[in-house]
């Protein structure tokens, strides 16, 4: 079930409108059965594995904390935190073996293959047919979370199955997040009967955020998705011009789909009185590769942060080890995108340029300083964003092409064949969008364009801001939106929907 789909127009209503009558102490159990039957109306057999995974990760806590109340009163510490550990291994074994053989199982028998055939011992040649359950990653490493924080001492075990089984499966965030943590939506989920159900300021703040999510998703990332798909997938018969376009294209599509999903998961949940982390903070006008992290995917980035980066040592052991561990990151961030080498490149990518900054930052501040450089001034911040939007477009070449070898080729063409011709003679009308569609994608981007902007200037997500104006002007906005979704989204007999990408992952 899409949040785009008329499923979840009609679910999502449903659901509120039940929740919002049935006694305080059912209300866990009736979102526990919205969340699973969201999950199941992809393929009911999904079910099973989450089901599985809430299962071992909620007794596993269980048995984490029961060993270290035992550990106080008749172990020694030493012996308790050997058994706790124990049962965390468990954990992450049995969590990551289903990752694993769902997601990287035919990714695996491809590098075995490969290496039967270097050696001369034959070909493996074999595949499995098993599909990869939506969402898994991302329910997966929530689960992980969970069990590290019990064993960390950062919350408490959850003794109630069915808040837990909750907590794991809460449909909003479900598929494509955002990555929630036990300390903040285990925590709402355990005072759900204590949820002031009716609040109007909060309601429409949700709906606010649902419908700018809606519109980030239908009117511009599948309207630009037109265009990168004939692009990328003809890239051979295109020159430069095209080719940046696309580029360029692909990560305003990128930003808006997965965005789009965080938006409406945040929204949808807010309606009901949960507060959801967020997931993006105007990411294009950073001003670094770590500024954009800071502000791209911040729920999978800080996840890695605190259960990856942090336990290898994070920045504790010297420059040479703090390089190392932000290498590991980011080529396992690339690889928990998907069983390919253009992801584990992608990553890689992104690694150098954190390690490149890291390493030449002081003597980059030396130079600006002898040269008297004015970097507290708006030009500088923009030359900055501009560069760094130039490297994170460049690294979205590897993620979208087909593979790696796609990828290279794409680059040598946009520095091969230019075209710069194309911006004067309406070629660029030819690439799937005709003058119409990009005159309404360009009038949407400017949109974009403003709400990012009051994001990053005025620290203000676009319901705060709006919920700050006066009524005419919030129900104008609003209207507008609404009227655009219907006029100029992409759906339809003759559109063939797009699934968010995230949902791959």
């Amino acid at each position: 079930m899409q949040f785009n789909s008329t499923h979840f127009m009609l679910f999502f209503p449903i659901v509120v409108a039940i929740y919002f009558v049935v006694p305080k102490k059912l209300r866990s159990i009736w979102l526990l059965v919205a969340s699973y039957y969201f999950y199941m109306s992809w393929n009911p057999q999904y079910a099973l594995l989450i089901g599985f995974s809430t299962v071992v990760t909620f007794l596993c806590g269980i048995g984490i904390e029961r060993i270290k109340s035992r550990t106080e009163e008749y172990l020694c510490v030493g012996r308790g935190k050997i058994r706790a550990a124990y049962v965390l291994i468990i954990a992450l074994v049995v969590n990551l073996l289903i990752l694993i053989v769902f997601k990287y199982g035919n990714f695996i028998l491809e590098l075995i293959d490969y290496g039967m055939q270097i050696f001369h011992i034959g070909n493996f040649n074999r595949r499995t047919n098993l599909l990869l359950p939506v969402g898994i990653s991302f329910y997966t490493f929530q689960a992980l979370g969970y069990v590290i924080d019990v064993f960390k001492g950062r919350i408490k075990a959850e003794k109630n199955l069915i808040r837990y089984a909750l907590f794991v499966s809460f449909f909003p965030q479900l598929v494509a997040g955002p990555i929630e943590r036990s300390g903040n939506l285990l925590k709402q989920i355990r005072s759900v009967e204590n949820i002031k159900l009716w609040n109007a300021r909060r309601v429409t703040a949700g709906a606010i955020l649902m419908i700018w999510g809606l519109f980030m998703k239908m009117v511009i990332a599948d309207r630009i998705s037109i265009l990168v798909n004939m692009v990328f997938d003809n890239y051979r018969m295109y020159g430069s011009t095209e080719l940046i376009v696309a580029a360029v294209g692909f990560a305003i599509q990128i930003y808006c789909d997965f965005s789009s999903y965080s938006l409406i998961a945040i929204g949808s949940a807010g309606v009901m009185g949960f507060e959801l982390m967020e997931n993006f903070n105007a990411p294009y006008f950073a001003v670094s590769i770590k500024d954009f992290w800071d502000r791209w995917h911040i729920s999978l980035s800080t996840w890695f942060r605190d259960y990856l980066y942090i336990p290898l040592g994070g920045n504790r052991h010297g420059e040479v080890r703090k390089a190392i561990n932000l290498m590991i990151v980011f080529l396992v961030s690339g690889l928990w995108h998907g069983a390919a080498w253009k992801y584990v490149a992608w990553g890689g990518i992104h690694g150098v340029y954190r390690i490149a900054e890291e390493m030449l930052s002081e003597p980059y501040n030396r130079v600006c300083k002898a040269l008297k450089v004015k970097t507290a001034c708006f030009s500088y911040r923009l030359l900055q964003t501009m560069v760094t939007f130039a490297m994170v477009t460049f690294a979205w070449i590897f993620f979208r092409a087909d593979t790696i070898r796609d990828a290279f080729r794409f680059i040598k063409r946009i520095l091969t064949k230019p075209t710069p011709w194309l911006l004067f003679n309406g070629g660029l009308y030819n690439l799937g969008l005709d003058r119409v569609e990009m005159n309404i994608l360009v009038f949407a981007l400017l949109l974009l364009f403003l709400v990012d902007y009051v994001r990053y200037a005025k620290k203000q997500t676009i319901d705060i801001f709006l919920l700050e104006q006066n009524i005419w002007f919030e129900w104008a906005v609003i209207i507008v939106l609404i009227l655009m979704l219907f006029i100029f989204g992409e759906y339809g007999p003759s559109f063939d929907p797009q699934q968010f990408i995230y949902f791959q992952f």
